[in-house]
């Protein structure tokens, strides 16, 4: 027999979806509205972690570029861990408070403040550890708010859209990121000599990406808190929520003991994020370092990755729905893995781009059918604790692997034998979802999905 969802007593996945069926969903400008916030934040893990922002740091900023990397892989790592032990508690007191977008706005505020503070990273900077400190602080802030941001998916769309709105958002962040690497380029870094009285000698062109990015997220994120609707607030106080957000977390903790399924979906999830997250943080150092692409090649490839990454979230979407979000999870991971081989293996520029672009088709599909999946499952009077331990699982090793790369890549005194460990993380992770069945379940001519054991 399947062990049960991780419900209330008597709960099936039908009732929840019957619950959640039985609400009604954001109009068509709200749910537009949500995509929007994908938009307007992922500029910063694309300008910030991944293309810009990484590569300047460990070839400019750090003393050396393999202490730079793993001074980078280390901020990521402790931020992430902060995410983990904070995210389930602050998300069950956001369940019993009502409302998510406060916790959105409170954590954007601080991501676009620290943020900002990057402009201050200057080349060879004798104050290292304080830039270190401001980058963690802002990918702290950036993780946590989509704890919240995540937790309104199911509320916002209808229960038979809640694949494609997820892959939509996830597509719409893409080319998010890709419009503001192409601002950051045109703008800031191609120009010479460079606009707005900018000294290249001390990089402030690289180094007002970071103010690009602070104003980037300021702006286009109005939509989603003018016009994306939020639940109503609920009478407690913050310390009886505070409180109650304890209790529930302990009970949660304690149920899913007793529910497989769920459990191995989440350790599944916590490892092959592991390895998707350390890719997205040290891919642009690879790309610099090990096949010496200068910043503006950096802009470029980072560009044309946003454009394949765009067209596999929008079209991944449709097959989420369709075939089921675990389906869809390990297609992404056997596409990413295969290639990422390939990247490993070819020594020239041109055939790192050959492997590399087919990568993004992957990449959004395997975050975006993994928030569907727990969209799915989460029980709606804890949802957001339940996001809350999502991010949990995929942030309480998230440590581990930029830490495992940055270890690894010292030791052996090479980013293609530190990269490899990312293949593991996604391996294993693949391995543990296998396992996982995914019943379909009927509910109002709609196609919900319920997690069941093994």
């Amino acid at each position: 027999m399947p062990a049960p969802d991780v419900r209330g007593a008597g709960e099936t996945g039908a009732d929840t979806d019957e619950k959640r069926a039985g609400k009604e969903p954001a109009n068509l400008v709200g749910r537009i509205a949500w995509c929007s916030f994908d938009w307007a934040n992922s500029a910063f893990p694309t300008v910030i972690v991944t293309f810009v922002f990484a590569a300047y740091f460990a070839k400019v900023v750090a003393v050396d570029e393999i202490t730079g990397t793993s001074q980078w892989s280390y901020a990521i790592s402790l931020s992430m861990l902060a995410c983990a032990l904070l995210g389930p508690l602050l998300g069950s007191v956001a369940d019993h408070i009502g409302r998510r977008k406060p916790w959105v706005l409170a954590f954007t505020m601080l991501m676009v403040a620290a943020t900002a503070l990057l402009w201050f990273a200057m080349p060879k900077s004798p104050v290292v550890l304080h830039i270190l400190l401001c980058f963690a602080l802002a990918n702290f802030a950036f993780e946590t708010s989509s704890i919240f941001y995540n937790a309104m998916l199911p509320a916002i769309a209808p229960p038979g859209m809640i694949g494609r709105l997820s892959g939509w958002g996830w597509g719409v962040g893409y080319l998010g990121g890709l419009a503001c690497l192409v601002t950051a380029l045109l703008l800031l870094i191609q120009p010479n000599p460079p606009l707005f009285g900018l000294d290249a000698a001390t990089s402030e062109p690289v180094r007002a990406t970071a103010l690009l990015v602070a104003a980037w997220i300021t702006l286009f994120s109005l939509p989603f808190w003018l016009l994306t609707p939020d639940a109503p607030r609920s009478t407690i106080s913050l310390t009886e929520a505070l409180r109650r957000g304890v209790v529930t977390v302990a009970g949660t903790l304690r149920l899913l003991k007793r529910h497989r399924g769920v459990t191995l979906f989440l350790i599944a999830h916590m490892i092959y994020t592991d390895g998707l997250n350390t890719l997205f943080a040290v891919g642009g150092i690879y790309a610099a370092v090990t096949f010496g692409m200068s910043f503006d090649e950096l802009l470029i490839f980072g560009i044309a990755l946003n454009i394949t990454a765009g067209i596999g979230a929008f079209a991944f979407g449709w097959v989420d729905d369709w075939i089921g979000p675990k389906r869809t999870i390990l297609i992404a991971l056997a596409g990413i893995g295969l290639l990422g081989t390939g990247i490993l293996l070819v020594q020239s520029q041109t055939l790192f781009w050959a492997f590399a672009l087919p990568i993004g088709t992957f990449l959004g599909p395997a975050q975006s059918a993994s928030r569907s999946l727990m969209a799915r499952i989460a029980p709606p009077e804890v949802t957001t604790e339940m996001f809350g331990l999502y991010a949990l699982s995929g942030k309480a090793t998230a440590f581990l692997g930029p830490a495992v790369f940055g270890w690894v890549t010292s030791l052996a005194d090479s980013q293609r034998v530190g990269l490899s460990t990312i293949l593991v993380f996604l391996a294993v992770g693949a391995a543990l979802l296998m396992p996982v069945r995914v019943v379909r379940v009927a509910t109002r001519g709609v196609r919900a999905v319920q997690l069941s054991g093994f």
